[in-house]
C-alpha cells in the first residue's frame, strides 16, 4: 500500500544507527556510622504500578474486537517506541551538525539504514494496524506524524503523505486521546497490560495520561447500559 511509505519515511528520518540501550541503576547507596562502622544503606525507585480493573465485555463481538485490538497494537508499538527514542537521538545529533550539507548527508544515511531494515516489515502492516501505529507514534513522541513529517522534510510533502493517506481513512494527524477516544482508551489498556506482564518494554508517553479517569469515563456507561437493559 502506498500509505505505507509516509511511514517509513518517517521513521527513516527518526531512526539512527543501532545502539543497545544502557539500563541505568536506581539504587542509591548511602552510609549510616553505626558505632564508628559505615554501613551501607540501599534506596530503591520503584515504578509507579497501576491497578488494573478486570475485563468485562457485554457480548461476544466486544470481547473479538479486544482481542484483535490487542493482537494490533502489540504489533505495532515497537516501531512508535523506536520512533521516539530516534527522535531523541537526531535531534541531540542534528544539533551537534552545523553545516546544512552535513545534517542532509546524515538524513539521507539514516533513511537508508532503516528503509534496508524495516521496510519490508512495514509494508506489511494493514490499514489498521497503519493507524494504530500513527497514534502510538503520537503517545510517544507528543507530536503527530504529520508534525514529524513536516518538521524533518517539508510542509507540501506532509500535506501530500495525508492525502494520500487519506484515500485509505487513514489520518497522519490523527492523536492518541484515550479520555476522548474509546478506542484509544483500549489501547491504552493493552498497553498498560502488556508492561505489567513484560510483554512489552515500558516506555513513558511523551505527555501525562490519566488512565483512571479514563476507565471512570468509560466503564460507567456501559454498567448504566446494562442496568438499563435489565
Amino acid at each position: 500500500m502506498k500509505y505505507i511509505t509516509y511511514i517509513i519515511l518517517l521513521i527513516s528520518a527518526l531512526t539512527f544507527a543501532q545502539e543497545n540501550p544502557v539500563k541505568k541503576d536506581t539504587t542509591q547507596v548511602y552510609y549510616m556510622i553505626i558505632e564508628g562502622d559505615s554501613v551501607a544503606v540501599t534506596e530503591v525507585e520503584l515504578d509507579e504500578v497501576l491497578v488494573l480493573p478486570d475485563l468485562n465485555f457485554r457480548n461476544r463481538d466486544e470481547r473479538i474486537r479486544y482481542i484483535v485490538l490487542r493482537r494490533k497494537t502489540l504489533k505495532v508499538y515497537k516501531y512508535a517506541k523506536l520512533a521516539a527514542e530516534r527522535l531523541e537521538t537526531l535531534q541531540k545529533r542534528l544539533a551537534t551538525l552545523e553545516r546544512k550539507r552535513d545534517k542532509k548527508r546524515y538524513a539521507k544515511v539514516i533513511q537508508k539504514y532503516i528503509e534496508d531494515e524495516f521496510s519490508t516489515e512495514l509494508k506489511k502492516l494493514t490499514k489498521t494496524e497503519g493507524q494504530i501505529l500513527i497514534k502510538l507514534i503520537h503517545r510517544q513522541t507528543g507530536k503527530t506524524t504529520f508534525q514529524l513529517i513536516k518538521e524533518l522534510r517539508s510542509g507540501w510533502r506532509a500535506f501530500w503523505f495525508n492525502n494520500t493517506a487519506s484515500l485509505f481513512d487513514i489520518s497522519l494527524k490523527e492523536e492518541f486521546s484515550p479520555i476522548e477516544v474509546e478506542e484509544d482508551y483500549l489501547i491504552e489498556d493493552i498497553l498498560q497490560r502488556a508492561f505489567r506482564s513484560e510483554l512489552l518494554e515500558r516506555q513513558k508517553p511523551a505527555f501525562d495520561i490519566d488512565f483512571y479517569a479514563c476507565v471512570d469515563k468509560w466503564s460507567k456507561p456501559k454498567k448504566q447500559l446494562d442496568k438499563g437493559e435489565n
